[in-house]
């Protein structure tokens, strides 16, 4: 789903791919909603454990 704003002619890309691994996860729109980040809940846990 992608959603366009007429303001300033951006693009917003709701889908289910994860930014770090570049894989598809249902986790990755509850991590967008929770953190802001589109992570998938693996990454979100390496990232926590593992913060550099």
């Amino acid at each position: 789903m992608i959603k366009k704003n007429t303001e300033n002619n951006t693009e917003l890309k709701l889908d289910d791919l994860c930014e770090e691994c570049q894989k598809n996860d249902e986790s990755v729109i509850h991590n967008l909603i929770l953190t802001g980040f589109k992570i998938c809940k693996s990454c979100r846990v390496s990232k926590t454990i593992f913060p550099i």
